[in-house]
């Protein structure tokens, strides 16, 4: 921003702090310079950081705008070159054939000069500095750069600014304050380079001899060829524990934080675990896109017809719906879609997580609080006094949580949940087995839905295939029958970092409760015997399922055999 001085004395004209707030920051910095008892100011809540660009931009007639929530320029190097925009500190924001709006940290910041080299008007904004400086590093990333190169540069950085002691303890010591630009830049870029890359998780894993950093995209782990050294695995981990609030100083338990960083204009959350093993802390942070949350059915991987059936199924008045899958299978999104998709102004729903992935609008989150007593169980006690219309439970793990969401879904509640099960049937006796009554379950659950992520082809260059005979017995076809269907597959691009594949979508396996399944429910049917009924009655298997996704040209036979069990398929 501008001179302290001048800062300081805007606050002051401005009334923007009282007279004893600055009489007791100078008393107690009384041989500081203007700019530390600025930020004395700052860090005691004293004064507000936006709250004083304001005044500042108002002081010398100039709007100001708040970096971390307007949008940012697609086409920022377009508008302003990379060298111009670092040397005179300038993020532009719009521009058109003779006009050129920047925001700038600085409103003393002279910028006739860059009129002048640009031949155009250039008309500033007022911004923070912290904000500019992230707006400028974000929107300047050398998009064609890999992360190879990327981090080696970040390194080459860290070689020639910082001398690192050969010594972890005098590492970690030196190298995780605030000020550390080093770090905090290679941090920075590991996080920016995975969400460039659509990353769902970062795992940093300290190894006898290296640290490794990896990526999980689209469900595949990939190492990045060229992580930090090694001296730097305590730097690094300890920056970001800081970053999500976690304590530094304990290494022997497991601890959870959360990040919210801005990359390119996107705000994205970060949930972080971290686990002590022989060496060292290992991190992972899942990535939390917001988009994900607006995500349809169709875009979730359901065709025409299941969507349709899933929908109905979905909008009954009361009873209990579950979805089934290991983790990471995409439960949680699946059951957020259909809280988008009922969220409506004349129902109430409330969800209880643990913890709140994504915060959606128009929705109560009761996040779970076990140290305080607050489990899904008590949580789902005081929820039912809210009077609901769809209660979302995160997980049912246990009898007393599973009865109250039975229960609430029999007294005219439509209750949505996860249960970690291998196929839509199972998750009858899965109940069953944690205590829950079989004529409850039998009268309680509408509709079970398991599912599994399956790779989609990417659209950039999908290209036609002739598949392999033992391809298509697999997925039950013969020569003659796989002559009729288009197989596809990805032939690697730029769009999808030359992997064939971009994104995913899910595979399903519906499991509806009518009266049938309902009498062998009540008379302790077991999973064999439900999922041998439900197929009678007309219920597509997951690996059904896939292969109509196969031959619909989204996905690949291969993906679709690595997440499904082998089962006669009847297309």
């Amino acid at each position: 921003m501008a001179d302290a001085s001048l800062i300081l004395q805007v606050v002051e004209n401005r009334g923007l702090v009282s007279d004893e707030q600055l009489r007791v920051v100078r008393q107690s910095l009384p041989k500081a310079g203007d700019d530390e008892v600025l930020e004395a100011l700052f860090s005691k809540g004293y004064a507000d950081r936006k709250a004083v660009v304001r005044e500042v931009a108002d002081e010398f007639a100039i709007d100001s705008v708040n970096l971390s929530e307007a949008p940012w320029p697609n086409n920022a190097r377009e508008l302003l070159e990379e060298s111009l925009a670092r040397r005179f500190q300038a993020f532009p924001l719009s521009g058109s054939r003779d006009r050129l709006r920047v925001a700038i940290a600085d409103p003393l910041q002279e910028l006739d000069t860059l009129s002048h080299l640009l031949g155009k008007q250039v008309e500033p904004v007022l911004a923070l500095e912290e904000d500019v400086e992230i707006a400028i590093d974000a929107s300047y990333i050398n998009q064609s750069e890999t992360a190879s190169a990327r981090l080696s540069k970040e390194e080459s950085k860290l070689a020639d600014e910082v001398s690192v002691a050969e010594s972890g303890v005098e590492i970690s010591t030196a190298m995780t304050g605030e000020d550390d630009a080093p770090i905090i830049r290679l941090v920075q870029v590991i996080i920016s380079e995975a969400i460039r890359l659509r990353a769902s998780d970062i795992h940093f894993e300290p190894l006898e001899a290296r640290f490794r950093v990896r990526f999980r995209v689209d469900g595949k782990l990939q190492e990045v060829p060229n992580p930090p050294p090694q001296r730097l695995q305590l730097p690094v981990i300890s920056r970001i524990k800081v970053m999500a609030k976690m304590s530094i100083a304990e290494k022997r338990l497991p601890q959870d934080g959360r990040i919210q960083v801005r990359v390119e204009g996107v705000e994205y959350d970060l949930r972080v675990s971290s686990l002590p093993t022989a060496y060292g802390e290992s991190v992972v942070m899942r990535v939390l896109d917001k988009s994900s949350l607006m995500l349809g059915l169709p875009e979730l991987g359901f065709l025409p017809d299941d969507q349709e059936t899933y929908e109905r199924m979905i909008a009954m008045p009361d009873g209990m719906l579950l979805v089934t899958g290991p983790t990471g299978s995409g439960k949680t999104t699946t059951l957020y879609s259909c809280l988008h998709f009922l969220n409506k102004p004349d129902r109430k729903i409330i969800t209880v997580e643990d913890p709140i992935e994504y915060q959606m609008p128009g929705i109560n989150q009761v996040p779970v609080k076990k140290e305080i007593g607050m489990s899904f169980a008590a949580a789902l006690k005081a929820i039912l006094r809210q009077a609901p219309n769809i209660i979302m439970v995160g997980e049912i793990r246990d009898l007393e949580t599973a009865d109250i969401a039975i229960n609430a879904s029999l007294t005219g509640h439509m209750v949505f949940s996860t249960l970690h099960t291998n196929d839509a049937p199972s998750a009858v006796t899965r109940l069953v087995d944690i205590g829950v009554k079989p004529y409850l379950v039998a009268t309680s659950l509408r509709a079970a839905l398991a599912q599994r992520l399956v790779r989609k082809i990417c659209p950039a260059c999908r290209e036609r295939y002739e598949p392999s005979l033992r391809e298509m017995h697999a997925i039950g076809l013969d020569a003659a029958g796989g002559r009729s269907v288009s197989f596809m597959r990805g032939a690697g691009c730029d769009e999808c970092h030359g992997q064939g594949f971009k994104g995913r979508i899910g595979v399903f396996e519906l499991f509806k409760v009518n009266e049938e399944v309902e009498r062998l429910i009540y008379s302790n049917g077991t999973s064999a015997q439900l999922r041998s009924l439900a197929r009678q009655l007309g219920m597509r298997s997951m690996r059904e399922d896939g292969v109509r996704k196969v031959m619909a040209g989204m996905t690949t036979v291969e993906e679709v055999l690595s997440v499904t069990v082998d089962e006669p398929v009847l297309i």
